[in-house]
């Protein structure tokens, strides 16, 4: 990864301290989404908002696109955080926008799944997205298939997130003498 750094500069250093506090709230978090069954966790209302508001702003791109906004909304905002965190090298704001970034697959996952089955709640319609998307593409029969993939790639990307996380504590108290790490 030397030629990132060569390319944008090395990122900021974590001290231990909050290194190991991150990391807690990460395993935590990743514990309550395991043990949670209702497959809707705390930051998925704020998700929810941002995948409302994603309908919104690509209702002027057609209908297709209007239908699959919402979904848009909510990886593209925290991508975009993510993009903006990794310009500035802000090591804890990287990984937390991209924790956040696939920690809305397994949500969207479930939502994908739910497509013929129809159980989930549904907000300002009578369809879900999901539904309507892959009746238009023909992927209907598909959906607790491509529902398990994201699901699998959002449990999978979080994990890598934590680990580069852990990676990047450890640098950063090997290569920066003022940060204590025994």
């Amino acid at each position: 990864m030397a030629f990132l750094e060569d390319q944008f500069g090395e990122w900021k250093p974590i001290s231990r301290g909050a290194g190991i506090a991150w990391l807690c709230f990460y395993a935590l978090f990743l514990l309550y989404a395991y043990l949670d069954r209702s497959g809707f966790l705390v930051l998925d209302y704020v998700n929810l908002i941002i995948h409302e508001g994603g309908h919104f702003f690509f209702s002027w791109f057609g209908d297709t696109i209007h239908i699959l906004g919402g979904t848009l909304g909510e990886l593209i905002v925290p991508l975009l955080c993510t993009v903006y965190f990794f310009w500035q090298r802000e090591t804890t704001g990287f990984a937390f926008s991209f924790f956040w970034f696939f920690e809305n697959f397994p949500y969207i996952g479930t939502y994908m799944a739910d497509a013929r089955v129809g159980a989930l709640p549904l907000v300002g319609s009578d369809e879900s997205d999901w539904t309507i998307l892959f009746g238009q593409w023909g992927w209907l029969a598909q959906d607790q298939k491509i529902g398990a993939t994201m699901r699998f790639l959002g449990w999978m990307g979080m994990i890598a997130t934590v680990l580069w996380l852990a990676y990047r504590v450890r640098q950063s108290g090997a290569s920066n003498p003022m940060i204590r790490n025994p």
